[in-house]
């Protein structure tokens, strides 16, 4: 018995932690794509400058009813845009219908006053190109009469939205976006997925200097 034992601590529980520890890492190191060729912001507006493209971003549509906006923009705030807007690449996104800049206005100066929000974006669009750029999403998912969706969406810089095919709590496993109404989604899911892509882009910028190096 006492030489059984010393077998499996020697060969078999190093060979267990490593198939645990080689899933973990291809887990981690793989956020798939659910949609192509999404729509870019710039295209909402011909003076909008901001893009999607070469850029991490984070998406919400707030819609009119500020209620329901101010409540979704200060969870996504306080526990996703904090940790991140210091990295490079990530940026927010949030989707306005035309003629309530007043009305954010004031919501906005409220956010500003406890966070910098140099990487806050705020598009007013029309009507038709917020439900335009949302249906480019192809998510199962749909605006409500305010333009609201209560998901926050992650496009990476190749214009592609990311998601789960996996996740455990949706009907099929795939998870389109992330519930700003839900601190623990944000703080399990957004944030875990967030880390993800970064993790792939530090692999991906290594491996490109390693190339450069061998030539």
């Amino acid at each position: 018995m006492k030489k059984f034992w010393v077998l499996f601590s020697l060969f078999i529980l190093p060979l267990v932690f490593y198939i645990f520890l080689s899933k973990g890492i291809y887990k981690y190191s793989n956020l798939p794509i659910l949609t192509e060729d999404v729509i870019d912001i710039k295209e909402l507006s011909s003076v909008e400058s901001n893009s999607f493209s070469k850029k991490l971003s984070i998406v919400c549509f707030l819609g009119s009813n500020i209620n329901e906006a101010k409540a979704s923009l200060f969870n996504l705030n306080q526990t996703v845009y904090k940790r991140y807007y210091l990295k490079p690449l990530f940026q927010m996104v949030a989707i306005l219908p035309e003629g309530m800049e007043s009305e954010y206005k004031e919501v906005i100066s409220e956010l500003s006053a406890f966070t910098d929000i140099k990487n806050w974006h705020f598009i007013y669009a029309t009507n038709e190109n917020i439900h335009k750029l949302f249906k480019s999403f192809k998510t199962p998912y749909n605006l409500d009469k305010n333009l609201y969706s209560e998901n926050a969406y992650i496009i990476d810089m190749e214009l592609r939205l990311r998601g789960r095919k996996d996740d455990e709590d949706t009907e099929g496993g795939k998870l389109y976006g992330y519930n700003m109404r839900s601190v623990s989604t944000l703080k399990n899911k957004l944030k875990d997925d967030i880390n993800i892509i970064y993790y792939q882009l530090k692999k991906s910028k290594e491996k490109q200097q390693r190339r450069k190096r061998e030539i």
